[in-house]
């Protein structure tokens, strides 16, 4: 359940770059651990967002966890069906589930980032 092609940070989210824009979201093991999501709290479009810093947060019926951007850029887009269908993230996090996209500042902080490998290792408790 963990998609190839796509990066991974510590916190749980994940990051899909297509050109100069990413997509993020947060992992399945994340969406999991947290149990149904019923709110998620994202930042507006042009907010800017710093790598490693908390950006939005998701509210389960267990808890409210922050969310922390994976890259640094600006808000181009969010996903605003999550406003009326926050489910989305439990049912389909890598897809419908995304929270939002991001114009990368510096393309190279994906490498930064664990690969679908390296997040398994992590998330079963390996080094990464």
């Amino acid at each position: 359940m963990i998609p190839d092609g796509l990066r991974y940070s510590r916190e749980h989210e994940w990051v899909k770059a297509e050109g100069d824009v990413a997509t993020v979201g947060i992992t399945h093991h994340a969406q999991n651990e947290l149990g149904d999501i019923v709110f998620v709290d994202a930042p507006a479009v042009g907010s800017a967002v710093t790598a490693g810093a908390v950006f939005g947060s998701v509210e389960s019926v267990k808890a409210v966890s922050d969310i922390y951007s994976p890259v640094s850029g600006e808000i181009v887009a969010v996903n605003e069906a999550l406003r009326d269908g926050p489910e989305a993230v439990n049912a389909d996090p890598y897809g419908s589930g995304w929270i939002v996209r991001v114009r990368l500042r510096d393309p190279k902080e994906l490498a930064d980032l664990l690969d679908a490998a390296g997040y398994k290792a992590y998330v079963e408790g390996g080094s990464a």
